[in-house]
């Protein structure tokens, strides 16, 4: 039997005063966050539960919304980290054999306040003129006064150290305790098709918190690490960024995706900044300096590191660049065993032309063991 479409009245006020009426979807309540927006046209439970969006309300741009349902298989990480969801159509039926249940049951399920019936279009619109800013979602709150309040209350993204809140509490391994490499993961929001990734490639992980030391890490020997992506602004991260320094200083390989990319410029003293409406989708070109070679990528992020700092850096070399507003999307430290990327080469549910990364990184930590035989 078909559960009854929901009809419970839910407002979305902006921090800039534009107020959009809609209706209630997943738990009735309220909730604040940063809002900003995804293309990508499928992949929306991987986008829910990716740990880079803790502290976002998510807007998809895809018209239709909830149609395939729920796969517990596709969850990067234990349960949905955004803060709120808004969409156009909902549906709270879908037709997908393998589906365990529909998204609005999920949602509940998870605690997730979200609205429908808005003009996501004109939405991303206004977003992408005015720029990412703080929204507030309320599905139990009728009083724009009261909803505004509440809005207030809701802590700016710039400055915001978040990867501490969803990493891993304890250490965990993944993959094959036989497998030929052994990798450190340093756990800064990591999703869990990263960690697949790396398991597939005939690599053993241990996975630490994020404000684990070097030396600690290093007990376990480690022949790579990997600095993951996460959430939050990377600037007020300096437990990271020391790690990362430690890591160079003894010329181990390392891997930074995302936030990690963004870990990694710092500690090479390069800055970084909010950007105007981020990237967030999978279809973004970037170019491969070194191949000539253009990639179709998933990314999301909010924060990038400055090309112009880059530009007075000896140290490092850019090696991928964005195609749609020339940002910085890859580059590699001179004379270490270190790059890293902006956008997300696991890239779940897809594109793949970027998975080349893991193997590349792969490639390092082979050279740098030869290197240590020989020696």
């Amino acid at each position: 039997m078909k559960k009854a479409p929901n009809t419970t009245e839910a407002y979305l006020m902006l921090q800039d005063g534009q107020v959009y009426k809609g209706v209630a979807i997943g738990k009735i309540g309220t909730t604040g966050g940063e809002i900003c927006f995804n293309t990508g046209m499928t992949g929306y439970q991987e986008i829910y539960t990716d740990p880079s969006y803790y502290g976002q309300i998510i807007v998809n741009t895809t018209s239709h919304i909830g149609n395939y349902g729920t796969v517990s298989s596709e969850q990067e990480s234990d349960k949905p980290k955004i803060s709120g969801l808004v969409v156009n159509s909902f549906s709270s039926d879908y037709s997908r054999n393998v589906a365990h249940e529909s998204l609005n049951q999920y949602l509940e399920q998870h605690q997730v306040v979200g609205i429908s019936e808005i003009d996501t279009r004109k939405l991303v619109r206004h977003i992408r003129s005015k720029g990412a800013m703080n929204a507030i979602i309320s599905s139990d709150i009728s009083d724009l006064k009261e909803i505004e309040q509440r809005l207030q209350q809701v802590p700016d993204m710039d400055g915001l150290e978040l990867a501490s809140s969803v990493s891993t509490t304890e250490t965990y391994f993944v993959g094959d305790s036989d497998a030929q490499w052994k990798v450190a993961v340093l756990d800064l929001g990591v999703k869990k098709s990263i960690l697949n990734n790396f398991a597939s490639r005939n690599c053993y992980l241990q996975v630490f918190p994020a404000r684990t030391s070097f030396e600690e890490m290093e007990m376990w020997q480690p022949d790579g690490y990997f600095i993951s992506n996460g959430p939050g602004d990377p600037a007020p991260m300096d437990y990271a960024v020391q790690t990362v320094k430690r890591i160079m200083e003894e010329d181990r390989p390392v891997f930074g995706i995302c936030l990690g990319h963004q870990i990694l410029g710092l500690a090479c003293g390069i800055s970084t900044y909010k950007m105007h409406h981020g990237h967030r989708g999978l279809n973004h070109p970037v170019i491969n300096l070194q191949t000539g070679l253009c990639e179709v990528t998933s990314q999301n992020h909010g924060f990038g590191v400055s090309s112009d700092a880059l530009k007075n850096a000896d140290q490092l070399e850019v090696t991928h660049i964005n195609l749609n507003d020339e940002t910085i999307e890859g580059m590699k430290v001179k004379g270490k065993p270190a790059f890293s990327v902006q956008y997300h080469p696991e890239a779940s549910p897809g594109p793949h032309d970027s998975r080349y990364l893991f193997d590349q990184f792969l490639e390092l930590i082979k050279e740098h063991s030869n290197q240590k035989i020989n020696r």
